[in-house]
């Protein structure tokens, strides 16, 4: 046995079910944006409709914003057009990449970061907003614990967190089977589905604002939307 695969400590356990994981995966995410012009709806650079309707509507104001899993960039860049500060992580090269060309194409600044979500050092109270738009349904159950740690550390008292997730047996994804199989298979068998209720359990820590489909829009339209996903929107208390 080498000695990077002894168990010591819970980390080492986190550590080791992602590489279990990861290892019966052949999906590479940097594959999947290396071609740009591959017929994917959320390829195109343009926001959410539930991110937009919530600056519409005042819901979410300017302010300091982190979005996880950012892909190339393309709310991030709506953020920070509407005048955020906006750190955005992937852990994808080829995304980061696509991103930064997309920002300096628009003249916006987006402080774009390679780094697996669970690996950055971040502030304590430091964002008004995190926002997740497709990483939420790839994480693990094992996982989901670091992840809400990282929403209470990161989101200020009386800050937001929003999220576009996988509905179960969606158009686009969302497998059914129990956090249990995920490990029996050690798949994620092309991402979790989740429906309003395991929502509301497992953010129960937070205030629900609105849990409801994305809105279909038209592929002309402004702005991404499909009802094959979830659009959470929650508010930490004061």
């Amino acid at each position: 046995m080498s000695k990077n695969e002894s168990i010591q400590t819970i980390d080492d356990v986190l550590n080791m079910l992602d590489h279990l994981i990861k290892e019966n995966s052949r999906f590479e995410w940097d594959a999947f944006y290396t071609n740009r012009e591959k017929n994917i709806p959320f390829f195109a650079n343009k926001p959410d409709e539930n991110l937009v309707e919530y600056f519409d509507s005042g819901q979410l104001t300017i302010g300091n914003v982190l979005e996880l899993g950012c892909g190339p960039g393309r709310n991030a860049i709506y953020l920070a057009e509407k005048g955020c500060k906006v750190d955005a992580l992937d852990l994808s090269e080829e995304a980061i990449q696509w991103g930064n060309e997309r920002a300096k194409e628009k003249a916006v600044n987006v402080n774009f970061i390679l780094k697996n979500i669970f690996e950055m050092e971040i502030g304590e109270n430091s964002y008004d907003l995190v926002y997740d738009s497709g990483c939420f349904h790839h994480i693990a159950p094992h996982r989901r614990i670091s992840y809400l740690q990282l929403l209470h550390k990161a989101i200020a008292p009386g800050g937001y967190f929003a999220l576009t997730c996988f509905i179960e047996n969606g158009e686009f994804g969302g497998s059914t089977i129990s956090d249990w199989d995920v490990y029996r298979h050690f798949s994620l068998h092309g991402g979790l589905g989740f429906t309003e209720d395991k929502l509301r359990n497992i953010f129960k820590d937070f205030e629900v604002i609105e849990i409801r489909r994305m809105k279909d829009v038209e592929h002309s339209a402004s702005v991404f939307g499909t009802s094959g996903l979830l659009a959470a929107l929650f508010h930490k208390k004061l």
